[in-house]
């Protein structure tokens, strides 16, 4: 009877996992969807108990087809998350080629700090003495409120030049920037709450860099609508709001572009992979390291949502998840060179052209409809 029990909950344990692992492949919004994105390394390591479970069951009842059948099953869906974590691995071929640094060679350089700083924090001097030790050229922080805004004033000391929009409810973002700015705009892609960051960045020695900084709503995020009842946002302003910024660079290709912040979304998903194709921006963890940044205080459970996508020509000299004292993200410190450009340039596909047009219809739908509130 408990065999039987026991062979049971394998069944059951292991169709579930074959559940979430293929639910996002569901063309949908919706925010339970979209989520099971996000922790495929945990989903990963979770499967070590099915198959601890069938490896005891066939120990106790001898091995039948049943086992093996079950075994190939988890160790398929093992190989399709892997499928998403590898390329974020040591073992993958690198999107952004290595600096090579010539001994004596005065090389430029560009360091990024992109960080979620959190609005309820208040470890505000901790937060300036953390930049202070960093030191990079662009600094772009995320949930920038009133408060925040205050407790950072000591940087507009140190930095020349600052654009942004202070905000309430996690919703501001400002960048500092040591180097001049040729342009900047704050513009509002999909929601008229949420401001992203247009600027176009005068590097010495480099010239001219666009850049973007960007903070898409959380699919998932419980708010509350014009009928005053809770309800958790989906993935459609967010993804709506990647695809925009994607065009931007997909119609001015041939500048240097550097887009960072806080994407809400993971590395390895549908929507960031089609994001990189329509730009042509490429991600300088691939074949290195995942740099999960979120969540900050709980090691087992975290996903690489803050990004950092560079144009071709950047090359990297360093990249790593840096300590954000009193908030849930950790921050992403990256500092590049240029060197020589690939050549030539692949066009995004009439499908994926047709599916970005698509998220950024619904994703305008679903923003009028929360902005309406």
């Amino acid at each position: 009877m408990l065999l039987k029990l026991l062979l049971w909950v394998i069944r059951l344990l292991v169709l579930l996992m074959v559940v979430v692992a293929l639910l996002p492949l569901i063309p949908s919004g919706q925010w339970w969807i979209r989520l099971w994105d996000f922790p495929r390394l945990q989903l990963t390591g979770a499967l070590v108990l099915p198959l601890l479970l069938l490896g005891v069951h066939a120990w106790l009842k001898r091995p039948t087809k049943e086992h093996a059948v079950w075994g190939v099953v988890i160790l398929a869906v093992g190989g399709w998350h892997l499928t998403h974590i590898l390329p974020f691995t040591s073992v993958w071929s690198t999107e952004v080629p290595t600096a090579e640094v010539q001994p004596g060679e005065n090389q430029t350089t560009l360091k990024v700090l992109t960080a979620n700083v959190d609005y309820k924090n208040d470890q505000y001097a901790e937060v300036v003495a953390m930049v202070q030790r960093e030191d990079p050229d662009l600094l772009l922080l995320i949930e920038i409120n009133s408060a925040w805004a205050d407790g950072l004033a000591p940087l507009d000391e140190e930095y020349a030049h600052r654009v942004g929009e202070v905000r309430d409810e996690g919703l501001g973002i400002v960048l500092w920037s040591r180097i001049p700015l040729l342009e900047q705009e704050i513009e509002y892609l999909v929601s008229e709450r949420r401001p992203s960051i247009f600027a176009t960045i005068d590097v010495p020695n480099i010239g001219p860099v666009r850049f973007v900084g960007a903070h898409p709503v959380p699919p998932g995020l419980q708010e509350r609508t014009v009928s005053n009842e809770d309800e958790r946002r989906d993935s459609r302003e967010r993804d709506a709001e990647l695809m925009l910024i994607a065009r931007h660079v997909e119609k001015d290709p041939d500048n240097r572009w550097i887009v960072t912040g806080d994407f809400n979304d993971v590395a390895w998903s549908d929507t960031t992979k089609l994001f990189a194709d329509l730009s042509d921006l490429k991600d300088p963890r691939r074949g290195r390291r995942l740099l999960s940044t979120y969540h900050a205080e709980y090691p087992w459970w975290r996903y690489p949502i803050d990004h950092l996508f560079v144009s071709d020509g950047f090359h990297l000299i360093d990249i790593d998840i840096v300590k954000v004292q009193g908030s849930d993200h950790f921050g992403l410190s990256t500092t590049l060179t240029v060197g020589r450009k690939d050549q030539g340039r692949p066009e995004a596909s009439a499908e994926e052209e047709q599916e970005a047009e698509e998220m950024v219809e619904e994703g305008a739908e679903d923003a009028a409809e929360h902005d309406g509130g």
